[in-house]
Parts: structure tokens; C-alpha cells; sequence
């Protein structure tokens, strides 16, 4: 819920939030993996260059929605997700309502429901090729004759004749490199991305074997017996 009301460009490092949230780093950091598995989180890095010096920026996208990684892919791509209800359907929609409205705007424009319907499909495309509400409804009750006859047959000729050509792709601005939400570790080379965790930190790391530990305990009780340290006891505790 904090992170949902933050604002655009905010900084989410655990440093960050642990200065403004009643909870220790090491429980954000957890609360962040957890957000990434569920789908609505992602940690990316990308390349700049400052002062003639190559650095990565990190950046987080949040999402209120969980999304599969599919979805995600495709966004950090720059490429339009396909979500869960197509926004074809949204698009249909709002096309029948523009023309079921055609007739309160101008009464020579009066479409049937069955009408509507049958224009819905022409006029979904304009939504589907970037034009908005006004754009649509200008250009079909601009100029009207002062008589028209056939209404259905000419709405239909302006939406085929007045149709907006397809925007052109924009390939993205910026590149982004998908990291280990919990690691940190970049993604790619062998190294799969699940939930935005790799493989280590979704399922997490292997544990020692229990004569591993048993013998580690052991060397530990030593060591507060004689007060001394070992090599052993040193390598053990840097892992």
C-alpha cells in the first residue's frame, strides 16, 4: 500500500523505505521479493554514461495488478502487454457508445442499436490506431449536409474514408537489463528470471548437509571452551 502511493520516479532502495517505514531492511528486503513473485514488482538496471564514466542506473516498476512474466517482458520491452481482458474489447466498447451518441450530438446522425453494432468493428480500428474520443466524433459530424438520407451508409463511408493511417512502431528509448529482485544478479547467459527472482532466491539456497552443521557447532563450542579461533572456525564464519 506504501509503494502504491508514492509518486513517479520515488526512490524504492530498502534504505529508503526502512528510513520511512516502521520495518527493519531485512524484512523490506524479503517484502520485495515477495512483491516480485506475486507479480507486481520488477528491478531492471540500464547503462549511462556521466562524465565520460559507464555507470548503471537501477530503476523498480511497480504494478497494483500482478502481472505474469510474460506481461512484464513485454512492457520492459516496449512493446504493449497483452493483459488479461484485451483491450479490444475496452476499444469495442467505447466505439459503440460513440455512436450510440452520434444522434444526441447532431439528430441527422440517429443509429439504431442494431446499427451500432454493425459499425462497432470500423469504429474499434480508430481506437485501435491511436485516435481518441474527440477525434473520432469530429471527424464523423463535421460539415454534415443539411439532409442525410441513409444515415447508416454514411457513417460507415466516413469511418472507411476518414480512417487514421497505423502509427508507426517506435522502437524504446531505453534498454532495460532485468535483474534478481532479492540478488541483484542480471538475468540472461544461462540465468532464468522467474518472478523477477533467479533460480536461487525463488527457491531458495541449498543448505548444508547436517553433518556439515553438526561439525561446524562442534568447532564453534571449541573455540568459546579455549577462548582461541581456528582456521577452520574462520572459514566457517564467512559463510
Amino acid at each position: 500500500m506504501y509503494i502504491d502511493r508514492l509518486a513517479d520516479e520515488s526512490d524504492l532502495s530498502i534504505k529508503t523505505l526502512a528510513k520511512h517505514l516502521p520495518y527493519g531492511q531485512c524484512a523490506l528486503a524479503t517484502a520485495l521479493k515477495n512483491l516480485s513473485a506475486a507479480g507486481h514488482l520488477r528491478r531492471v538496471r540500464r547503462p549511462v554514461t556521466v562524465d565520460g564514466c559507464p555507470r548503471w542506473v537501477w530503476h523498480t516498476f511497480f504494478s497494483r495488478v500482478p502481472r505474469d512474466d510474460t506481461w512484464w517482458d513485454a512492457f520492459l520491452a516496449g512493446e504493449t502487454p497483452v493483459t488479461e481482458r484485451p483491450a479490444a474489447v475496452a476499444a469495442r466498447s467505447t466505439a459503440y457508445g460513440v455512436l450510440a451518441r452520434l444522434g444526441r450530438i447532431d439528430a441527422r446522425l440517429t443509429l439504431s442499436a442494431g446499427e451500432c453494432a454493425a459499425l462497432e468493428e470500423e469504429a474499434a480500428e480508430w481506437f485501435a490506431r491511436g485516435a481518441g474520443e474527440p477525434q473520432l466524433v469530429q471527424a464523423l459530424t463535421a460539415g454534415l449536409p443539411e439532409h442525410v438520407a441513409h444515415t447508416y451508409a454514411f457513417v460507415r463511408a466516413r469511418l472507411l474514408a476518414k480512417l487514421p493511417p497505423r502509427p508507426e512502431p517506435q522502437p524504446p528509448s531505453v534498454r532495460y537489463e532485468v535483474v534478481c529482485t532479492a540478488c541483484g544478479q542480471p538475468g540472461g547467459d544461462g540465468v532464468v528470471l522467474r518472478g523477477g527472482l533467479c533460480g536461487a532466491c525463488w527457491g531458495g539456497r541449498p543448505a548444508l548437509a547436517a553433518d556439515e552443521v553438526r561439525a561446524h557447532a562442534g568447532r564453534l563450542r571449541a573455540a568459546l571452551r579455549t577462548g582461541g579461533r581456528t582456521e577452520g572456525i574462520e572459514k566457517g564464519a564467512g559463510t
